[in-house]
């Protein structure tokens, strides 16, 4: 009986310290560690963020951009800061899935060095070519490069970026041979592509998209399942190519060993700021999908990607 009244005060007193501890949670500005430099895609998606963010919580959240080396540097750094949630980290696919994948030893484990807050949203990777490549469809630059074996150059921001990983992918099921081209940058793998430097690409939606409006690129097909919204007209990838599907993804993190309270805490707020129709708005016209989860479903989200592109990496044979 005694142990059955210890347990009801240890509850109590539970109970209390959260409640307490709701009350000056947050008390300060927080940091939220973006593993990529000023001006890039995820550092822009980051900055809209951190700005509901901030609303949600009641205190400053401001970014921290620590780029480098494949978002590896950043990522290390989120993984051994302090666990007092105050230190919040924009994880990603590069960041998380690929490059352990493709350079095996990285300072942080992607599963066990992170606690899942909430899946933010995919992006997409739109296959568009160089107006000199006579292709009007997916199905007609499919028999072009099985037409010409190793003649085509295919760009990427990078070894093992996502446009990398997505045009793998795309050869692999297709039974092509293309020559990889990796840029500095998915700046200068839209203008690669725009000077006829590469015959195409799997760059971001978002990047290309101007330059198909104009003429410069043509945009055959997307990387995602099913027709992205706010782009009806342009067909998937896999209509021609059944099952190819390959998104990108960004989502909120903490260092493993943060409390249960501070993650149900920023997880309600996370939620609370990526449903605001500004972030919402933003994400449209990036041609990126708002998805939002709960901690356990992005926890076994990370463990399916971190699979997948291992396995594509391996499969494709690629190498640091």
């Amino acid at each position: 009986m005694q142990r059955y009244f210890d347990s009801i005060l240890i509850a109590f007193l539970v109970l209390q310290s959260n409640q307490v501890f709701s009350e000056i949670y947050p008390s300060k500005a927080l940091r939220l560690i973006v593993p990529w430099s000023a001006g890039s895609g995820t550092d822009m998606m980051s900055r809209t963020l951190a700005i509901k963010l901030s609303d949600a919580l009641g205190q400053q959240v401001v970014v921290d951009n620590r780029g480098g080396a494949g978002a590896i540097i950043g990522t290390e750094l989120a993984a051994k800061s302090p666990t007092d949630g105050y230190t919040l980290y924009i994880g990603g696919s590069p960041s998380m899935a690929i490059s352990p994948a493709l350079y095996g030893k990285v300072g942080y484990d992607s599963i066990k060095d992170f606690s899942p807050v909430s899946l933010i949203s995919q992006f997409y990777n739109a296959l568009s070519i160089h107006p000199s490549v006579s292709a009007k469809n997916v199905k007609d630059l499919i028999s072009i490069a099985k037409a010409r074996p190793g003649e085509l150059m295919m760009g990427s921001a990078g070894n093992g970026s996502t446009s990398h990983l997505a045009g793998e992918l795309f050869k692999k099921m297709t039974q092509i041979n293309m020559v990889h081209i990796p840029y500095k940058s998915g700046g200068q793998l839209v203008i690669g592509v725009l000077l006829g430097e590469a015959h195409l690409s799997f760059s971001p939606v978002s990047t290309g998209l101007p330059h198909a409006r104009n003429g410069k690129l043509i945009m055959l097909g997307v990387s995602s399942s099913k027709r992205i919204p706010s782009i009806p007209d342009m067909p998937t990838i896999a209509e021609s190519v059944p099952g190819y599907d390959y998104s990108g993804w960004q989502g909120l993190l903490v260092p493993s060993s943060t409390s249960q309270y501070i993650i149900t805490r920023l997880h309600l707020a996370i939620l609370k700021a990526i449903a605001t129709q500004e972030f919402k708005e933003y994400l449209a016209r990036e041609g990126s999908e708002l998805v939002g989860s709960t901690p356990t479903q992005f926890a076994i989200f990370i463990q399916v990607e971190v699979k997948k592109n291992a396995d594509l990496v391996k499969a494709a044979g690629l190498k640091p």
